[in-house]
């Protein structure tokens, strides 16, 4: 039976009441300056102090105006929702900048958004067709670099039906919608260990020795492995784990992509980033499509459209609040 919608309000009780209490610390100029000063003395950088110091103010108040828009998301309608969460993910994305580069911005190409779509769309447009491409300059491709380490995206593109394949909480969505799964769950056994799906051999069309070899070779961390089972030593300080596994913010499992994807080991915020930005761009300038979406709701556009706003609501500020809270330990 499908159960997401229980799922969202079990996310809720868990996430909704104390998320934006976890950065209730970084409401005092000290603490921030603290916190700052220890980024930038971890990064070696000269004049950490008064640099911590300049940039404590800006970052407190990109994590106030942050929350502003997560909260008017939340209480506003569909039509508006993908904008202010967008716009609320920007500014939690430049904290996160201020604790790597205590020079940020330094330059105006790098306020631009960083991503370019196709400006009218066909007729007989769907969303999961659609296509966006990363631009040369602007935020997407210098946040990627600074927070991930992840080079090269200029001149990439991508389709929303790949990126939501990315999107681990709508596993069971995609089951429901297409008839198969988009993610596999690793089963959690006792003293931290994951047991791999059976099935994950035949969907990769690999042996386990190769698997395991697959694995390592995408993993940025290390994997101890016994047998058929893994343990990720990273997962001991933290929740949020780095692809291609993805850890599922409702059930609290890790999962991989069912396949082989092109784009697995794309973190999370930048695929939220991207699909925030095109359903940003829907809502401003395709009016009549997107409004005609919302209220004939036609296809399987709607449900996950949907469905990922909603997911993106809670994921958004907890994958922020994750980046952050790890330079603290």
């Amino acid at each position: 039976m499908f159960h997401f919608s229980n799922n969202l309000e079990v996310l809720s009780l868990y996430i909704e009441g104390d998320i934006w209490k976890r950065f209730s610390i970084f409401q005092s100029a000290e603490t921030t300056q603290r916190y700052l000063k220890k980024c930038y003395t971890e990064l070696k950088i000269e004049g950490s102090e008064s640099k911590s110091y300049d940039n404590c103010y800006a970052f407190m108040y990109y994590l106030e105006q942050g929350e502003v828009f997560y909260n008017q998301a939340a209480t506003s309608p569909l039509s508006v929702r993908p904008i202010l969460l967008f716009y609320g993910l920007i500014h939690l994305i430049k904290a996160c900048l201020l604790t790597v580069d205590p020079y940020y911005p330094n330059s105006t190409s790098v306020l631009a958004h960083g991503v370019s779509t196709r400006k009218r769309k066909k007729r007989h447009y769907k969303f999961l067709h659609d296509e966006i491409k990363v631009q040369k300059h602007g935020l997407c491709t210098f946040f990627s670099e600074q927070l991930f380490h992840v080079k090269q995206l200029e001149g990439e593109k991508f389709s929303m039906r790949d990126l939501l394949y990315l999107i681990v909480e709508l596993e069971e969505m995609m089951q429901h919608i297409f008839g198969k799964p988009n993610m596999l769950a690793l089963k959690y056994t006792e003293y931290k260990k994951w047991e791999m799906p059976k099935e994950i051999h035949e969907s990769y069309f690999v042996d386990e020795k190769r698997l395991k070899e697959l694995l390592n070779s995408k993993y940025p961390a290390e994997i101890r492995w016994n047998e058929n089972n893994l343990e990720l030593p990273t997962l001991k300080n933290q929740k949020i784990v780095s692809p291609p596994f993805r850890y599922h913010l409702f059930n609290q499992k890790l999962y991989l992509p069912a396949q082989l994807h092109p784009n697995m080991v794309l973190p999370d915020m930048i695929v939220h980033y991207l699909l925030l930005y095109n359903l940003s761009m829907i809502s401003r300038y395709e009016t009549e499509w997107w409004i005609d979406l919302i209220k004939t709701t036609p296809n399987s556009d709607y449900p996950l459209i949907k469905s990922f706003l909603e997911i993106t609501e809670k994921k958004g500020p907890f994958l922020v609040e994750e980046y952050i809270r790890m330079k603290l330990l």
